[in-house]
């Protein structure tokens, strides 16, 4: 079972790639450490949902784009 953390942090990484964005354009846009926006891609910690606004926000798309689908979890 995936977990909710570790599909955030692949829909984020592909978001941000995305939209051609480093780790680093990204945290210096949305004023956090690129070493947060790291440990969030690879699921070493759980955001805030006023982070997951803020980063959204800063990639341009809605915060639910981010969040898994209870399917996508069960696989």
């Amino acid at each position: 079972m995936k977990t909710l953390a570790t599909e955030l942090g692949h829909a984020m990484r592909k978001m941000r790639k995305l939209r051609g964005l480093s780790q680093d354009e990204l945290a210096l846009r949305a004023e956090i450490d690129r070493s947060y926006i790291g440990r969030i891609e690879r699921a070493e910690v759980n955001l805030t949902l006023d982070m997951l606004y803020k980063i959204a926000e800063e990639l341009d798309c809605e915060p639910h784009e981010l969040l898994p689908t209870r399917a996508s979890l069960r696989v």
